[in-house]
């Protein structure tokens, strides 16, 4: 049984946690960064934070996970790096803050290991999931926004940055890990995932988010 975190956050309880998904490209850095200065300036208590990273450990990890050098790990090793990030900034930063009343949003989670091992990657979403409930405590996002834009647009707005050990992969993957976004939208039965179209300007899409956020938080006071 998944232990949600959707404890109204006014109430002197539970943070909310948000996460941001999507391929590369999407502007989740932008509209994450947008959210927390907007819940701030309502005077929120908020903590930004990304994965993999977030901690000195997890940082580490990052580092061997997106180096351009370690073309050679194994596809067991880059599940389970992934997820030992996961399991320290869980612990370290998120679950923590949650408990404190904080909101969390995220830079990727959770999602981001089922559709690039899971799917696109092949390693089965089952084991994923599996794991997934080990490194947060069973513990999923209340709210998920997934940034959704075609891998071609994905491309062209990061010309010109070097790419990591992820990025490198074949266009091809990037279609399978765009498909696997849909494909868990699709079959989400709970509201939680919401997909927007992140090819429109800057200031709608952020705006849609505030809405949707605001949807959410209305919904959770009236249960």
């Amino acid at each position: 049984m998944l232990i949600w975190a959707n404890f109204w956050y006014n109430a002197g309880m539970r943070g909310r946690l948000i996460s941001f998904e999507g391929i590369d490209g999407a502007g989740k850095t932008t509209q994450v960064q947008l959210l927390r200065d907007y819940l701030q300036k309502r005077g929120e208590q908020v903590l930004l934070t990304r994965e993999p990273g977030g901690t000195y450990i997890a940082e580490q990890i990052r580092q061997i996970l997106l180096d351009p050098q370690n073309k050679g790990m194994d596809e067991l090793t880059q599940v389970l790096l992934f997820q030992a990030a996961r399991a320290q900034i869980y612990r370290e930063v998120v679950l923590p803050a949650l408990e404190r009343g904080t909101s969390v949003i995220m830079d990727r989670s959770r999602d981001s290991s089922v559709v690039y091992q899971g799917i696109a990657g092949g390693m089965g979403r089952e084991m994923i999931e599996r794991l997934n409930d080990v490194s947060t405590r069973q513990t999923i996002p209340d709210i998920t926004f997934l940034l959704d834009v075609p891998v071609k647009i994905g491309k062209l707005r990061r010309e010109g940055e070097e790419p990591d050990l992820i990025e490198l992969q074949k266009n091809s993957f990037f279609q399978k890990v765009r498909r696997g976004y849909l494909q868990l939208y699709e079959e989400d039965t709970t509201g939680r995932i919401k997909k927007i179209d992140a090819t429109k300007p800057i200031a709608h899409i952020a705006a849609q988010i505030v809405k949707l956020l605001e949807e959410w938080d209305s919904h959770a006071a009236s249960t």
